[in-house]
């Protein structure tokens, strides 16, 4: 019998942890909120599922007037690497023509979702178009594509925690762990 992937054996280390995510996302906070001062159109897009903590604690850091909205686009499903195909699974439920946004995103890996989801939204006109990005892993890249901000560039890992999962698992870990897959 072969086992899916989540079932294989596994184990986490972290690699960054929670006080150094913290300290990251207020600085992120207020170079945003420098970047869009004097703005009161700012529409804050998460993209769904991992970015859900990232965005809860980086919106705390914008100290600008803010609305939320989020859209799912999946390319991973239970696996470690992208299928290259992107679905979106859930729109935005606003309009945001004419409005600043500010995609956050979870992690920039081959740069296939965050490059369909951003000209999707391109396509909607809005006023700015910028991208926050909480992880970039530079090396995994197949099409160029780049955050305005990033919070941690990081080597070719498989990571989880802080809203990133394996399988749907460890969303809920407040650091982030590298995944390995000991022999």
């Amino acid at each position: 019998m072969t086992q899916t992937p989540a079932e294989r054996p596994y184990v986490i280390d972290q690699f960054i942890s929670a006080k150094a995510i913290a300290a990251r996302v207020e600085a992120l906070g207020a170079e945003i909120t420098a970047h869009y001062k004097g703005s009161d159109r700012l529409v804050v897009v998460g993209l769904l599922r991992g970015s859900f903590m990232f965005v809860a604690d980086l919106m705390r850091e914008i100290d600008l007037p803010v609305e939320v909205d989020f859209l799912e686009a999946s390319s991973y499903g239970n696996a470690t690497h992208s299928s290259k195909e992107v679905r979106i699974l859930k729109d935005l439920r606003g309009e945001i023509a004419g409005r600043d946004v500010l995609v956050v995103e979870d992690i920039v890996d081959s740069g296939f979702t965050l490059s369909h989801v951003r000209r999707l939204l391109e396509s909607r006109n809005p006023a700015r178009l910028e991208v926050c990005a909480l992880l970039d892993k530079p090396s995994r890249r197949e099409i160029e594509v780049q955050a305005t901000w990033t919070g941690f560039t990081i080597p070719d890992e498989f990571v989880v925690g802080y809203g990133l999962d394996y399988a749907q698992r460890h969303r809920n870990l407040p650091f982030i762990g590298k995944v390995r897959f000991p022999e």
